[in-house]
């Protein structure tokens, strides 16, 4: 099971440097754009992302990294980088998982809660996060990047389409 979830978060860190990619056609008016019932401008949104991703990580097996605390950042290549080091730590974390029922203590000791739940948190954050930054791209007349589990199966061989005769 864990390797199927492992999956799961490996798409994660592709669709979100996929939308990281794509942004670095834009310009910093680009960037800075929103639309209502988002969280932020195209930039605000990815730091958010990507921040939250990391602080999604189990605390009692997982150090977080350091920036989780920063200010945002506008540089793309360092969000790039944020996105692979938090990738690498999931990958360590579902390398030796918690037990999914078992009880962690949140908000310094004030929400009690089954360790599955920030796992599907992440994924969850991360999901509808970028959405809204497609709606701000599609807002601009933009066509967004396609994030679908079906792309990412594709660009990363993990299907392919069959037709009679091609096999």
């Amino acid at each position: 099971m864990e390797n199927l979830i492992r999956e799961a978060f490996r798409h994660n860190a592709w669709a979100t440097r996929r939308l990281i990619a794509f942004c670095r056609d834009l310009t910093p008016e680009h960037l800075a754009s929103t639309v209502p019932a988002t969280y932020g401008s195209i930039l605000e949104t990815l730091n958010h992302v990507i921040r939250w991703d990391a602080s999604y990580l189990p605390r009692a097996r997982i150090d977080r990294p350091a920036w989780t605390e920063d200010a945002d950042v506008d540089d793309l290549d360092e969000l790039d980088r944020r996105t692979d080091e938090t990738e690498r730590l999931w990958e360590v974390y579902f390398s030796d998982p918690l037990d999914p029922e078992q009880l962690l203590l949140l908000d310094e000791g004030a929400y009690e809660v089954q360790a599955s739940i920030p796992v599907i948190q992440a994924l969850h954050h991360a999901n509808v996060h970028r959405e809204q930054v497609c709606a701000i791209l599609t807002s601009l007349g933009i066509d967004a990047p396609d994030l679908q589990a079906w792309t990412y199966a594709e660009a990363t061989g993990r299907a392919q389409e069959v037709r009679p005769g091609n096999a």
